[in-house]
């Protein structure tokens, strides 16, 4: 019996090279007292009271009872009781999420008109089978942990804005973060902050976005021996489309990426009167995004032609998600929050933005400033969504992840409430694209299928 071909690692092994090369080049971000006045001991303030027992707590608990997408009740209510045991009340099933919660810290004087507010977001569903491959428990702890030790020292130094703590479920493979957005998450907030494990410390990473394209093709079933023309296969149309999308991937850009797979049949002897496609549409960009899948759209509904079948599309069963935009004033400032906790952070493009997946945090990134470094978890050569990599989301590694990280989104928080000249920065840099709502480009896009 043959077996498979193995693939190279050429390319692989290539790739680690010219990142272990540039990752060796990399100096880190020195922390000055002088580029951030009067924060040296808000900083000090927060790191004493991020609570290690706390951030190991949520780490271990949560990785030894993963649930996934919607299904997160237990975990929901671990990271809530947290909470609530520390004086801040959570609100359980919010923004029309049965998952989802917040808690919220604002000062005394608060005016939603003159006080900034920061949203910490903390994720914590799982991947089937695998449980926490993606360490999202790393993230609820970081979150949960960083909301914590902002409010405390926010309070202590009569700081004027308001902290809030939003439980995001559902980011495997769904957009929970869209949902709780459409259920007015992000109203009255003026940046948004969280952290994801990885193989490095990264302050901008690239993420790519996503939509979802199903497709049933309708022909009609014949006997494939005595009257196959009588018969309209539609396998046939899925086979031309899936052939149709491999031709076009000569044309794509090398940061795009289609991915299919296709169903059909129930014996040789039938014609197949109906088949399925179920595809992901993947870009760095929003606008080629949209591009890329008007192309897709059109490779489908020719192919249905070309068969002589019908076909019914449905597009983003769960809402897109966007490609994530980096802030750079954020990321400047977390960088050096973790340059105290002995952290190299490293610059954009250290990695290669061909290694990207996809979040919901892309659509939050579009509406107000917002901040997603990678934390170092696992050796480099280990991949998100693997079994490998959720034995590291156990480990005192991750754990220490989670404090630094919290460290860090709770500085960064504490900052942007007191530094007037950091939030303009992190303005400047969002408003060079201005606001991208995702319902707003699907509008758009019917309105240019309605033109045609």
């Amino acid at each position: 019996m043959s077996s498979p071909n193995t693939p190279s690692t050429a390319y692989l092994e290539k790739m680690e090279g010219d990142v272990a090369k540039r990752v060796a080049l990399a100096t880190p971000t020195e922390y000055d007292g002088e580029d951030y006045p009067g924060q040296g001991e808000v900083w000090d303030a927060a790191a004493a009271l991020v609570d290690f027992s706390l951030a190991r707590h949520i780490v271990t608990d949560l990785h030894a009872h993963p649930e996934t997408a919607f299904a997160e009740h237990r975990s929901m209510a671990v990271l809530a009781d947290c909470v609530d045991k520390r004086g801040y009340a959570a609100r359980r099933g919010v923004y029309g999420v049965e998952t989802a919660f917040e808690a919220a810290w604002q000062s005394d004087d608060f005016d939603p008109d003159k006080h900034p507010t920061v949203a910490i977001l903390a994720e914590y569903d799982a991947l089937p089978t695998i449980g926490h491959a993606c360490g999202h428990n790393i993230i609820a702890a970081a979150g949960v942990c960083g909301f914590l030790a902002a409010v405390e020292v926010a309070k202590k130094n009569s700081s004027a804005g308001r902290i809030l703590l939003q439980g995001t479920p559902a980011e495997e493979g769904h957009s929970g973060k869209e949902y709780m957005i459409r259920g007015g998450s992000l109203d009255g907030v003026d940046a948004a902050v969280m952290v994801h494990g990885f193989g490095y410390d990264i302050g901008a990473h690239a993420w790519v976005g996503r939509r979802i394209l199903r497709v049933n093709y309708r022909g009609v079933a014949a006997h494939a021996s005595s009257q196959p023309f009588m018969g309209r296969n539609a396998l046939d149309a899925a086979s031309l489309a899936y052939q149709g999308i491999g031709l076009m991937r000569q044309q794509m850009p090398p940061s795009d990426r289609v991915h299919a797979i296709m169903s059909g049949g129930d014996r040789p002897s039938i014609i197949p009167g109906e088949a399925q496609m179920h595809i992901y549409v993947r870009s760095l960009g929003t606008r080629t995004l949209m591009d890329l899948s008007s192309r897709v759209e059109d490779i489908v509904r020719g192919a249905a032609l070309m068969a002589g079948v019908d076909l019914d599309l449905d597009w983003d069963e769960h809402p897109m998600t966007l490609p994530v935009r980096n802030n750079s004033a954020l990321v400047e400032r977390w960088s050096a929050t973790q340059a105290r906790r002995g952290r190299t952070v490293l610059p954009a493009g250290t990695v290669p933005d061909t290694v990207a997946a996809s979040t919901d945090f892309g659509n939050v990134s579009h509406l107000v400033p917002g901040l997603h470094p990678m934390v170092k978890v696992s050796p480099a050569d280990v991949a998100l969504h693997t079994e490998d990599f959720a034995r590291w989301a156990a480990g005192p590694e991750a754990v220490t992840a989670a404090v630094d990280s919290a460290v860090g989104l709770a500085q960064v928080t504490l900052d942007f409430l007191a530094d007037k000249g950091f939030r303009d920065a992190a303005r400047r840099d969002f408003q060079r694209h201005g606001q991208v709502a995702v319902e707003d480009l699907l509008a758009k896009a019917q309105q240019g299928e309605n033109a045609n």
